[in-house]
């Protein structure tokens, strides 16, 4: 069952010929979350050929153009590829505006509803439940209100064991009482525990991006242990004064986030165009915190399953 998350776009505020600008696709069991939408999203998904008629959550991190001035684009194509299911957008207050005053001046009306959820609270929020996932938001340190996402698989059925169901009778109305962690009771009044029947499905996964952030220490409870977290690093920490003053957080910063956090893989983006060569960003990381990757255009990383021991 998949988990993973393809990258779209990496740069910061000014694109460049081999970056776009910031977006990913969230694939969480069969399940499409677009976060942000910086210009260019949609060309991205068609080159990654991903269906954009499967996408039905979209999360704008703040409403600084490279992170949703591409979204108006992509809901024309919906429209005009006949979408008929409903799209939700978890978006700071005012993209609704936005997108009322585009559709009006243009005339157009969509073939879908949107359902637009105002993003609020510094705290976590659960935004999104259904049986399979939960989608949180939480509060980041930005020059505009901005926020944080993360995703948690829920945890997965125990797998019963075919030759227990046969040698202990078990009867079928049984089963699922006992893939929920239940001991089995026979007829006899015998109890046979749980764990001679079953095996242990693997841990849940999760993911959380932080996008255009200022480093402070408190953000570490809000993505504590995630298997993958995303963390923008715009500039080399030889920049930290910049990063500091245009709220924003270098490589070490996203590091220190990421150790802090006892995250397992670090993954940083939201690059300044300075720099050509992405690996001096990566090897400044690596100072603090020893698993990190470069969110690299089109790349797919997959989330893995760990089994209960």
């Amino acid at each position: 069952m998949p988990f993973d998350i393809t990258v779209l776009g990496t740069a910061s505020a000014t694109p460049t010929s081999t970056r776009h600008q910031s977006a990913q696709l969230v694939n969480l069991l069969g399940r499409f979350f677009l976060i942000d939408c910086g210009e260019g999203t949609q060309m991205q998904l068609r080159k990654s050929k991903i269906k954009i008629q499967k996408i039905n959550f979209i999360c704008i991190s703040h409403l600084h153009g490279d992170h949703y001035l591409g979204l108006v684009g992509l809901l024309s194509t919906m429209n005009m590829l006949g979408r008929k299911k409903t799209l939700t957008i978890f978006a700071p207050k005012g993209l609704d505006k936005i997108i009322e005053l585009h559709f009006k001046f243009s005339y157009s009306n969509l073939t879908y509803e949107l359902n637009i959820v105002n993003l609020q609270g510094a705290k976590l929020v659960s935004l999104h439940e259904d049986d399979a996932c939960q989608l949180f938001s939480f509060g980041l340190k930005h020059r505009v209100p901005c926020w944080g996402f993360k995703l948690i698989e829920k945890q997965r059925p125990k797998k019963m064991i075919k030759n227990m169901i046969e040698k202990y009778s078990i009867p079928f109305n049984s089963i699922n009482d006992i893939k929920s962690g239940s001991d089995y009771i026979n007829n006899k009044g015998e109890i046979i525990k749980n764990n001679l029947l079953t095996t242990s499905s693997y841990t849940p996964r999760s993911y959380a991006y932080c996008s255009d952030t200022l480093y402070f220490p408190s953000l570490v409870r809000h993505i504590q242990d995630v298997d993958l977290l995303y963390h923008e690093a715009t500039f080399h920490s030889d920049l930290s004064s910049k990063a500091k003053s245009t709220f924003h957080s270098t490589a070490q910063d996203a590091a220190k986030v990421a150790l802090q956090g006892n995250v397992k893989k670090l993954l940083i983006g939201h690059f300044s165009s300075r720099y050509k060569d992405l690996s001096v960003l990566k090897i400044d990381a690596e100072k603090i915190f020893n698993n990190v990757d470069l969110a690299i255009e089109g790349k797919k990383f997959k989330i893995r399953k760990y089994i209960k021991r």
